[in-house]
């Protein structure tokens, strides 16, 4: 008799792919972790292969697991839009969608997918920028809603979860034994970049600016050649980077928090669908 991929467990094993940890992944899939590691051990045993591999920083995904995602998602798209199709779901049309870099790589794959598969019939456009850019296109209504971030999430109304502010650095860099101390920073106009100035001030630590860009993917090669250390939040820290504690000498940063910024006080139907699947995933993302 041939194995079956059975559809739940695909769910969960995209849970842990996208997250990276069993913890967080969990969380999203409404199950208790010794759960989600055997749901994850009777899907290898239907492949025949292993699929994840545990490091001190949550799991990574096998050769086999890369492809399994793949198909993963083809075949949860299908039985989500079929049953939606079935359910003749009435939301239709386009939700613009803002959200910051370093959360989009964290955060957009599963909001992405689970908004597609629950709304098949609605499309949606990502613009990622920075927070201040996100705001000044939700009050252009350029954007229906966006993540965003906030200083003080001790007082922010709605706030989704908290992101602390680490300093960022290469394995094995020179940069930390620089004077002044070499930076790779956002724009000027973003906290972590204005965090990181006054973090600096604040100890007397001298420090000069190497590189500054709204670019990510440009702000974290210059991080990767080692002549320079950055600020992000924790859940946008490569693999191959490493977070820089106390040991490191450098002054503490604050938290941030994120919410959901709207570009009016009563949203569409379409977008208020979209905030209700962000607030289920992105607590435990």
């Amino acid at each position: 008799m041939p194995a079956n991929l059975d559809i739940d467990l695909l769910r969960s094993w995209l849970a842990v792919a996208d997250s990276g940890t069993l913890s967080r992944a969990a969380q999203r899939v409404h199950r208790t972790q010794s759960a989600l590691s055997l749901q994850m051990q009777r899907l290898e045993a239907v492949v025949g292969q292993p699929l994840l591999l545990r490091t001190g920083r949550g799991v990574r995904l096998t050769a086999a697991g890369e492809r399994l995602r793949e198909h993963a998602q083809r075949l949860l798209a299908l039985h989500d839009q079929a049953l939606a199709d079935l359910a003749e779901d009435p939301l239709s049309g386009v939700l613009r969608f803002g959200c910051p870099d370093d959360y989009a790589v964290r955060f957009l794959p599963p909001l992405l997918r689970g908004f597609a598969h629950r709304h098949p019939r609605v499309l949606v456009e990502v613009v990622c920028a920075p927070t201040p850019q996100l705001r000044q296109a939700l009050a252009r209504r350029e954007l229906d809603l966006a993540l965003v971030s906030v200083a003080e999430p001790a007082t922010a109304r709605g706030l989704l979860r908290t992101e602390p502010l680490v300093w960022v650095g290469a394995p094995g860099g020179e940069a930390l034994r620089a004077d002044p101390l070499p930076l790779a920073l956002s724009g000027p106009e973003t906290q972590d970049h204005q965090a990181a100035l006054a973090a600096l001030a604040g100890a007397g630590r001298r420090h000069r600016l190497a590189y500054a860009s709204g670019s990510l993917a440009g702000l974290l090669a210059v991080v990767r050649s080692g002549q320079a250390i950055s600020v992000l939040t924790q859940t946008a820290v490569p693999e191959d980077l490493l977070v820089l504690g106390d040991g490191a000498g450098l002054p503490p940063l604050p938290t941030l928090g994120i919410v959901l910024a709207h570009d009016r006080p009563r949203p569409s139907p379409v977008a208020q669908a979209f905030e209700a699947l962000v607030q289920e995933l992105l607590p435990g993302a």
